[in-house]
Formats: structure tokens, C-alpha cells, sequence
């Protein structure tokens, strides 16, 4: 396999993600891997340097969104745009609806030995 498709196990511990070529590869807990593209659909932030919150969702680091790993689904829309922070309702519901229908491209991630490998 290629360089992309293949992580260190001990680079993911749970609660982590990282980045794997055009992917953000992450461990919900358990062994529970997943891999999706790295590139949110509200305004492009990388996701490899998102977070994993309590349900299991890839939190946006810029405006967090949320994001089901499974689907690729956006569950929850960003709370702001460009620089501001804050609640934005209407426009968020807007990203949230577009971010459904353009989901996150969803990669099957198993531990195989060692490794984290992207199938």
C-alpha cells in the first residue's frame, strides 16, 4: 500500500485525528477508526486538525461543525463565518442542509497489526 493509506496505530489514540494524505483519520475510542476527506464543507478548514466530541462526531476546528465519521453527513452546522464566531441561525441552517447533500467522502479505517490502514 501507499504512504496515505497506511498510519501508525500509536499516532491514533482515541480522542485523536490526523492527517493521511488527502484524509482525516481518526480513533472515536475503542479501535473504532474512521477515515473521510479533509476539507469541511462549510468553508474548506482542514478537518485532520479537528477534534472528536463525546458522540463521536469530527468537530470542525474553525466554526464546528459536526460531522457524522460513518456518513460524511454534516449533523450540525457552523457556528459562524470567516473570522466571527457566534450564532449565525438562518445561515447555519443553510450550510447544515448543503452539507447533507455534499457529504464527506467515508473511507473503511481497520487496525491491521500495527498499523491504521485506509481500504
Amino acid at each position: 500500500m501507499s504512504e496515505p493509506d497506511r498510519l501508525p496505530a500509536a499516532e491514533l489514540p482515541p480522542g485523536t485525528v490526523r492527517r493521511a494524505g488527502d484524509w482525516a483519520v481518526g480513533n472515536r475510542g475503542e479501535d473504532r477508526y474512521f477515515a473521510v476527506s479533509r476539507r469541511c464543507r462549510h468553508q474548506l478548514a482542514d478537518l485532520a486538525e479537528g477534534s472528536i466530541d463525546a458522540d463521536g462526531c469530527l468537530v470542525c476546528p474553525w466554526h464546528q461543525s459536526r460531522y457524522d465519521v460513518r456518513t460524511g453527513e454534516m449533523v450540525e452546522g457552523p457556528k459562524g463565518f470567516l473570522g466571527y464566531h457566534g450564532p449565525t441561525p438562518l445561515y447555519t441552517q443553510l450550510v447544515q442542509v448543503l452539507g447533507r447533500i455534499a457529504r464527506l467522502r467515508v473511507r473503511r479505517a481497520t487496525r491491521e497489526g500495527t498499523d491504521v490502514v485506509l481500504e
